[in-house]
């Protein structure tokens, strides 16, 4: 086995990646038509409204959040709440929608094949992690909130299992781009464990979850970066003589 450090990113025929080969599938989640409106000021007022809930939800969460909150941080009556939403439930969806995608593309947009070719797999995998760690960590309130809602409603369960899909999906065609079919015979299922393991420590790293986590940061990345890379990678063994 070539040293991962080395390797050139190759498909399992052993051609060079071109951009054009790595195309994930979207989901649902990024086809959302896009609300029209007639006036400028209207599209501003529907903004504003989306923007203050977003804000809303993350410092006080979904329950302790009513509609004439929303309104105010707005700047707008609460009437004018009720011309755009039909209530908080439906805003709260709409603006965890739009940071969802935003989180995905900014992930997703990092992890091309060109990326990897001719650097050195460590070094990649880590700034990876690193983006998606600390995506969570500079939103917990955030992250918390949607989390504890995919729980116990069925359409932010629904938008958090297009999500999970969404980023499966497109860490299996990465890994079919760049990895070897010996090294990882079965893309899906690997990019399944590489997501759990990653999303699951970065919850417990930002304190997402309730349970306290037991190692550093720092400890915790270290142990990760090394999962993924042998996943992914191999592990490169000495000859025996």
């Amino acid at each position: 086995m070539a040293n991962y450090e080395n390797r050139l990113a190759t498909t399992t025929s052993g051609k060079s990646v071109e951009p054009s080969d790595f195309e994930p599938e979207e989901s649902g989640l990024f086809e959302q038509p896009s609300r029209s409106f007639r006036q400028a000021r209207a599209r501003k007022t529907y903004e504003a409204l989306i923007t203050a809930a977003a804000k809303l939800f993350a410092e006080r969460g979904f329950d302790a959040t009513q509609t004439p909150d929303i309104a105010q941080a707005a700047g707008v009556s609460v009437g004018t709440f009720y011309r755009y939403f039909a209530d908080k439930k439906e805003i709260y969806i709409e603006a965890t929608r739009r940071e969802l995608a935003r989180a995905h593309h900014h992930v997703m947009d990092r992890l091309t094949p060109d990326r990897f070719a001719g650097k050195a797999w460590r070094a990649t995998i880590q700034e990876t992690l690193r983006i998606l760690l600390d995506h969570v960590t500079a939103r917990p309130e955030t992250m918390r909130v949607f989390v504890e809602m995919a729980m116990r409603d069925e359409q932010v369960a629904a938008l958090k299992i297009d999500f999970d899909s969404a980023a499966r999906n497109g860490l299996a065609t990465l890994f079919r781009a760049i990895c070897p079919s010996e090294d990882v015979p079965d893309p899906e299922a690997t990019a399944y464990i590489v997501h759990t393991a990653v999303m699951g420590c970065a919850y417990h790293i930002a304190g997402v979850t309730s349970e306290p986590t037991p190692v550093s940061r720092e400890r915790a990345f270290a142990a990760l970066t090394e999962l993924v890379t042998r996943a992914l990678f191999g592990i490169e063994r000495p000859t025996r003589s």
